[in-house]
């Protein structure tokens, strides 16, 4: 990828971090106030770790979007609680997954319904994102993953790609949904600079999250981190540039999952963007 193009997206990131004890002082001390922050949600836990930490980092002045996994919502009256919360600190963009929650603590068994009641409540929030996945789903067949994007485009703003470590893969998934008229801009995700060991330790304290459950269901992915020289950010991000860069492929940006390791993530970040020129 050009300098320029890859600059451009470094500097167009969104940080996704767990909910965690010590997460909270790490964005304080490592993450810029102009980079926004999602906050994701464990089907253990359920919500108020992620609405806590959102209301906290919101306070300290930075962008947040919280996930709202649809499985975690016990019914109407909480889905208009959360709304509530969320609107009162300021919060205008919100990620609404399904979740993984099995069984669904309420009705939502997916984000559509979460989504069309969204609309029904008058729009509360300006933003308004959903998953795509450009490596197949352990569970759900690519066409009806993609149909679902197409099922979901009225009501939300933008897409956030789960993990894709193949720039094929990636680069004909974003065709196939442009194809599809799914027109929505795309956050590519991309895992940051993950080290195995802090990895292991992150997810044996977490436990169950949105960001470390990929781990039990590809374990080829988990080898990627594994491996020494397996899995280097910038490399994807370099054979990635023809997909990336065309403009009929509408990326805004890049969706890191830190896995909370945020100090490196940053630092990764600030030395590529220092290699570049940025």
């Amino acid at each position: 990828m050009g300098a320029e193009a890859l600059r451009a997206l470094l500097g167009r990131v969104r940080y996704e971090v767990l909910p965690a004890k010590a997460t909270e002082e790490k964005v304080l001390a490592h993450v810029p106030r102009d980079i926004v922050v999602t906050v994701t949600a464990s089907p253990v836990k359920g919500l108020e770790p992620t609405l806590g930490l959102t209301e906290r980092l919101t306070a300290h002045g930075y962008r947040v979007v919280p996930h709202v996994p649809a499985r975690l919502l016990r019914d109407d009256t909480h889905l208009k609680d959360v709304v509530e919360r969320l609107r009162t600190v300021g919060v205008d963009d919100v990620f609404v997954p399904a979740g993984d929650a099995d069984p669904p603590a309420g009705p939502y068994g997916g984000a559509l319904p979460v989504l069309r009641r969204l609309d029904e409540l008058g729009g509360p929030f300006a933003h308004l994102g959903i998953t795509g996945y450009p490596e197949s789903h352990p569970f759900i067949h690519d066409d009806i993953t993609i149909q679902a994007m197409w099922d979901k485009r009225a009501h939300a703003t933008y897409i956030v790609s789960n993990l894709c470590f193949d720039p094929r893969v990636l680069g004909d998934w974003i065709a196939r949904i442009r194809r599809r008229d799914v027109t929505l801009p795309v956050h590519v995700g991309v895992a940051g600079p993950v080290q195995r060991a802090k990895l292991l330790s992150m997810a044996t304290k977490i436990g169950v999250g949105e960001s470390t459950r990929f781990l039990t269901k590809h374990a080829s992915w988990f080898l990627r981190f594994a491996t020494p020289g397996g899995y280097v950010p910038e490399r994807l991000l370099d054979r990635c540039a023809e997909a990336l860069a065309r403009p009929s492929a509408r990326v805004a940006g890049l969706h890191v999952f830190t896995f909370n390791q945020i100090a490196e993530t940053e630092r990764w970040r600030r030395a590529l963007l220092d290699r570049l020129g940025g």
